[in-house]
């Protein structure tokens, strides 16, 4: 009971960085935890307490079930490839480490741990940066800025392409840290942005501060900012007011506040803002779909078009690793001419579906996490073809069910061919109920919506030859 209470505690704090260098110290690669995959339940937790205050103080939900069910798609894709191989940040990094290294920190010093603290910080905020600045990268990044809220859900929103570039980066620390050290702070970095991406009143100090709930509520605040500040420490850390800086698309908010844990690199390098006026959330030019693929791939296409309209090979090329609103014959960054006006009268894009199809989509949803789960539960024993299968599966769902919730002419197909497939996967037993007492009615209501996408189908079709008549 005592090393499940401990290891609860240090699965929580972990969400925060609040691990010490004693409890978080390994030799080898392979004896450090997964702390991101570990760390669903208090995501889960954290997401529901402030769906909870977020009620409270407000009288209305913090986050919509479209918006919330996006997020957490890129989220779950960004990870898929991991079930097929080892991420590109800590294989460049053991590369490196193994062939080139100059000199070799001890492993076990608390030195090394807070000197790579700061390393990984560092690199994340050029990481950060360069994906503002480089538009080829601003293509993977900008998935994380597409949602209009700003709520626990938005931290999970990442792009499946950004690790591809983000790895180059880190190779400094290679020269002298170990691979076990960088392993532990590249997660415990990633995670710790998590908490900070949220306007209710629930959040905790960073680092190694006591816990403390904090619930700040501004009356006099209509839009739903609840978290004022934490005084002294926003001088060194990235918080929630911070952050909320980040994703805004107010003209004063653009390319700022580039930090993980830390924000003095803002300050040192001449990026940090403070949030003044009301901040409203989401690209400069808002892309209003919830379909998952688009989301993460949509801005390759845009810049393709874009370098398409230029005659001179350099301007087409520059389009590609100048900044995201350069055009010929402006500065390398571009400029904000171009940009819509921000009013502060923005509503977020929210547009109205059926309750029966916000029902259909949550009970989808959460079966498909249960797969989503399962798969990174039992990776090691799956057979390698199975594991293909239900990552094709995860990737079909979290598709067509962006296509039911935008309500487009495709989604009775799609659903038709993902229902079938998960009716096999089902009766193969590759798909389980939390409880087995759920069997028989999973089984039920796959085939309901399988009967109801087929007639909805038909139905769709008359409508077209009718029209056509």
């Amino acid at each position: 009971m005592a090393a499940d209470v401990a290891a609860a505690s240090r699965g929580f704090r972990s969400v925060f960085s609040l691990l010490t260098p004693n409890e978080s110290s390994f030799q080898t690669v392979d004896e450090v935890p997964k702390y991101v995959q570990q760390a669903t339940p208090y995501f889960v937790g954290l997401m529901l307490l402030e769906l909870l205050v977020g009620v409270l103080r407000t009288g209305g939900s913090v986050v919509t079930l479209s918006d919330g069910v996006t997020s957490i798609s890129a989220g779950m894709i960004s990870r898929l490839p991991l079930l097929l191989f080892r991420g590109c940040e800590l294989t460049a990094y053991v590369y490196v480490w193994d062939h080139f290294h100059l000199m070799d920190l001890p492993w076990d010093s608390a030195w090394t741990w807070w000197i790579t603290l700061l390393g990984v910080d560092l690199g994340y905020y050029w990481v950060h940066r360069c994906s503002h600045e480089v538009a080829l990268l601003w293509a993977a990044h900008q998935v994380h800025h597409s949602s209009e809220y700003y709520n626990l859900t938005t931290a999970l929103r990442q792009s499946v392409a950004q690790q591809f570039s983000s790895w180059i980066f880190y190779l400094p620390l290679a020269l002298a840290v170990p691979p076990s050290v960088f392993a532990v702070h590249i997660q415990l970095n990633l995670l710790y942005q998590f908490w900070i991406h949220t306007e209710a009143g629930v959040f905790c100090t960073p680092l190694h501060t006591p816990l403390l709930p904090l619930l700040l509520t501004r009356r006099d605040d209509p839009f739903g900012s609840l978290i004022s500040d934490l005084g002294p420490l926003e001088w060194i850390f990235n918080t929630p007011k911070h952050h909320r800086v980040h994703h805004g698309r107010n003209i004063y908010c653009l390319d700022k506040n580039y930090g993980g844990i830390l924000i003095i690199w803002d300050r040192l390098f001449g990026t940090f803002a403070p949030e003044s006026d009301k901040v409203i959330y989401g690209l400069v030019f808002p892309i209003r779909t919830f379909e998952t693929l688009h989301v993460q791939f949509h801005y390759y296409s845009h810049l393709w078009k874009r370098s398409r309209r230029y005659r001179n090979v350099s301007d087409k090329i520059l389009t590609f690793i100048n900044g995201p609103s350069w055009k010929p014959g402006k500065r390398r960054l571009g400029d904000y001419q171009d940009n819509p006006k921000v009013t502060l009268k923005e509503v977020p894009h929210n547009p109205s579906w059926s309750l029966l199809l916000h029902v259909y989509v949550a009970v989808h949803f959460l079966l498909v996490l249960r797969i989503y789960h399962g798969l990174f539960g039992n990776q090691m024993v799956l057979p390698q073809g199975t594991v293909v299968a239900l990552t094709a599966h995860v990737l079909l769902t979290l598709t067509a069910l962006g296509y039911v919730i935008d309500q487009r002419p495709w989604a009775p197909f799609l659903e038709t061919i993902r229902c079938v497939v998960l009716m096999i996967l089902l009766r193969l037993g590759h798909v389980t109920p939390v409880l087995p007492s759920l069997a028989a009615p999973t089984q039920a209501f796959v085939s309901l919506s399988l009967i109801y996408w087929i007639l909805q189908g038909f139905s769709q079709r008359l409508r077209i030859n009718n029209k056509s008549d």
